[in-house]
C-alpha cells in the first residue's frame, strides 16, 4: 500500500464510525456533515476492502474486520496525537472524560472522594462510571477505548492491558442477626440455607462453587442480584446467606446484620487497577488512577469486588 495516498483524517472518521456504528451520530461527534461522513465511509470501505458497517435489523452492525480494526486504529491515533501534540502537564487545564469500569461497591467507595480531589486538582476532568460486566468485557472495552480504567478482579493477563494489584481482600458470611443459624453457625448450617450471589452477568456459579465441588460439597443459590447495594436489605428480611468482602460488609451492612468467618478456608482475592498501555502516558487518566490508588490505600486495603461471592 502507498502510505502517501492514505488520508489520516479517514482513520479519525473511521474511529468515530466504529465507536458509534451510526453515520449520523459519528457526524455529530466529529462536527461534520452526514454526507461528508458517508463519503468517508465509502473511502474507508475501499481502503480496507471490507463493508465495515452493514445494515441489520434497524441498525448498523460492525463486520468482523471492523471489530478487529477498532483497537489498532485507536492505538495509531493515540500515538499520532502524542507525537504531534504532546500532552500538557498542567492538570488544571485538562478538559477530559475518564471512563471507569467497576463493580458497584468500589464505585460507591470512590465516587465522592474522586470528585472532591478532582475539583481541587483537575476540575475539568469528568468521570463516567460504567458497570462491571466481567474481566473479558472490560478488557475488550479497554482495548477498544470504550473504557479508560478498570477496577476489580482480573483473573488472567491480556495483551497490552497493564494491571497492578491494589490490595487483597477477604470474605465474611453475612446474615441477619436473628437468623436461625446465627448462634451455632457451622459448615453444615451454612450449606443448609440458600445463598445470594452478586453477579453483574447474572451467573449463579462462582469460584466458591468450584472449591466446594472439589471437596464433594455444594451450596444452594436462592437469588442472584447485579449489585452489592441490594444485598443488605434482602438479608435483613430473609434467611438467605451472602458471602461478601469484609470491608465492604463493614462499611454498608448497618446494625441488623452480622458477619462471621466462612466455615472453610476461602482464598483472599486481589483488587486490580487496569488500563491499556496506550494510555500509560496520558496525564488525565494517570491522575485519576493515582487518586484511586490513594483512596483505596487509605481504606486499609481490604475492600470490594462484589462479583465473586
Amino acid at each position: 500500500m502507498n502510505l502517501r495516498a492514505v488520508d489520516l483524517n479517514l482513520l479519525v472518521i473511521l474511529d468515530a464510525l466504529l465507536a458509534e456504528a451510526h453515520v449520523s451520530r459519528a457526524a455529530q461527534r466529529l462536527n461534520l456533515s452526514q454526507p461528508a461522513v458517508s463519503s468517508a465511509l465509502q473511502r474507508c470501505r475501499a481502503l480496507f476492502d471490507d463493508p465495515l458497517l452493514e445494515r441489520g435489523w434497524g441498525e448498523m452492525k460492525l463486520t468482523p474486520r471492523a471489530e478487529m480494526l477498532r483497537g489498532p486504529i485507536r492505538d495509531v491515533l493515540a500515538q499520532v496525537k502524542h507525537l504531534l501534540d504532546p500532552p500538557e502537564t498542567e492538570l488544571s487545564e485538562l478538559v477530559q472524560v475518564v471512563r471507569i469500569s467497576a463493580a458497584d461497591a468500589p464505585t460507591a467507595l470512590l465516587a465522592q472522594p474522586l470528585i472532591e480531589k478532582l475539583a481541587r486538582t483537575a476540575p475539568n476532568i469528568s468521570i463516567v462510571f460504567k458497570p462491571w460486566l466481567g474481566p473479558d468485557v472490560v478488557a475488550r472495552e479497554l482495548t477498544n477505548g470504550e473504557t479508560d480504567l478498570g477496577v476489580a478482579l482480573f483473573d488472567r493477563p491480556v495483551d497490552h492491558i497493564e494491571t497492578e494489584t491494589l490490595f487483597e481482600a477477604d470474605y465474611v458470611v453475612a446474615m441477619r442477626k436473628e437468623h436461625p443459624a446465627a448462634e451455632s453457625f457451622c459448615l453444615e448450617s451454612w450449606l443448609a440455607w440458600r445463598h445470594i450471589v452478586v453477579s453483574g452477568r447474572g451467573e449463579r456459579h462462582t469460584p466458591l462453587d468450584d472449591s466446594l465441588r472439589a471437596i464433594g460439597l455444594s451450596r444452594q443459590v436462592g437469588l442472584v442480584v447485579p449489585s452489592f447495594q441490594l444485598v443488605p436489605a434482602i438479608l435483613s428480611t430473609t434467611d438467605l446467606f451472602a458471602m461478601l468482602p469484609r470491608k465492604s460488609f463493614e462499611a454498608h451492612h448497618g446494625g441488623d446484620l452480622v458477619g462471621v468467618a466462612p466455615p472453610l478456608e476461602v482464598d483472599r482475592f486481589p483488587l486490580h487497577l487496569a488500563w491499556h498501555d496506550r494510555n500509560s502516558d496520558d496525564p488525565g487518566i494517570g491522575h485519576v488512577a493515582g487518586i484511586i490508588r490513594a483512596v483505596l490505600a487509605a481504606e486499609g486495603g481490604e475492600i470490594i469486588n462484589s462479583g465473586n461471592g
